[in-house]
């Protein structure tokens, strides 16, 4: 399941993007020079969780729980 990613909270700085192994998230214009990320491409998500640790808003969840082993 693709991460969930609350479009108030982004800032738009892209480390989310720039993290993903898959190229999963992709940054869209919102307009006003906004910049907001999104999960494009759900179906490449291989659940590794790295967004989730690189947004320094807290803007990513997961739908689970991660697990440290």
């Amino acid at each position: 399941m693709p991460p969930k990613i609350d479009s108030d909270k982004c800032d738009g700085v892209g480390a989310c993007v720039r993290s993903c192994p898959k190229d999963v998230l992709e940054l869209k214009d919102e307009g006003f020079g906004n910049l907001k990320a999104y999960v494009a491409h759900p179906e490449n998500c291989i659940d590794c969780g790295r967004c989730v640790g690189e947004c320094p808003v807290g803007a990513i969840t997961l739908p689970y729980t991660l697990v440290k082993v």
